[in-house]
C-alpha cells in the first residue's frame, strides 16, 4: 500500500546539529584552556592610624590576608614562606633591570588580623631584599 503525499522534499533545511557539536568542543576547549586565579581580588583589613600619608606609587607589593597566604607582584602569584625570599629576589633584580636608575620599593599590604610573628617574619625577609619598603594602612577611623 503506498500512501500519496503533498510534500515535496526541500534541502533547504540545516541540520544544526554538527553545529552544536562544534560550538559545545569550542565551549569545553576554551573553559579548560583558561587561566583560572583563585583570586582576582583580596579583602585586606588595614590597621588605622590617625595620620594622612602622601600617594605611593607602588613599584612590587607583597599581600598577606587573614589565613596567612603570601600574595607577590599584581598578577598575585601565590608564594610561601620558605621561597619568599628566593622570589623577592627575583622581583627585585627584574625592577632593577627595567628601571635602573631608581631603587624598587616594595609595598606590604598585610592583614590587620594576622600575628605579628608573622609579620616580623616577612619584614624580616623582605629587609634582605629591599631597601625601601612601604606599609600599608587606612587612615580612616571608623569604628567599623
Amino acid at each position: 500500500m503506498r500512501f500519496k503525499t503533498k510534500l515535496k522534499p526541500s534541502f533547504t533545511l540545516i541540520d544544526m546539529t554538527p553545529l552544536v557539536d562544534v560550538v559545545f568542543l569550542m565551549l569545553i576547549f576554551f573553559i579548560i584552556s583558561s587561566e583560572i586565579l583563585p583570586l582576582k581580588s583580596l579583602y585586606i583589613e588595614h590597621p588605622q592610624i590617625e595620620r594622612e600619608d602622601d600617594a605611593v606609587t607602588t613599584r612590587l607589593i607583597l599581600v598577606m590576608d587573614a589565613q596567612h597566604v603570601l600574595y607577590l607582584g599584581s598578577k598575585k602569584n601565590i608564594v610561601d614562606i620558605p621561597s619568599l625570599d628566593a622570589a623577592l629576589k627575583k622581583e627585585h633584580e627584574a625592577l632593577t633591570r627595567q628601571n635602573p636608575e631608581t631603587p624598587p620599593t616594595l609595598v606590604l599590604s598585610i592583614d590587620k588580623r594576622v600575628d605579628y610573628d608573622s609579620f616580623l617574619k616577612i619584614l624580616s625577609i623582605a629587609k634582605e631584599s629591599f631597601s625601601s619598603i612601604r606599609l600599608v594602612y587606612d587612615t580612616s577611623l571608623s569604628d567599623s
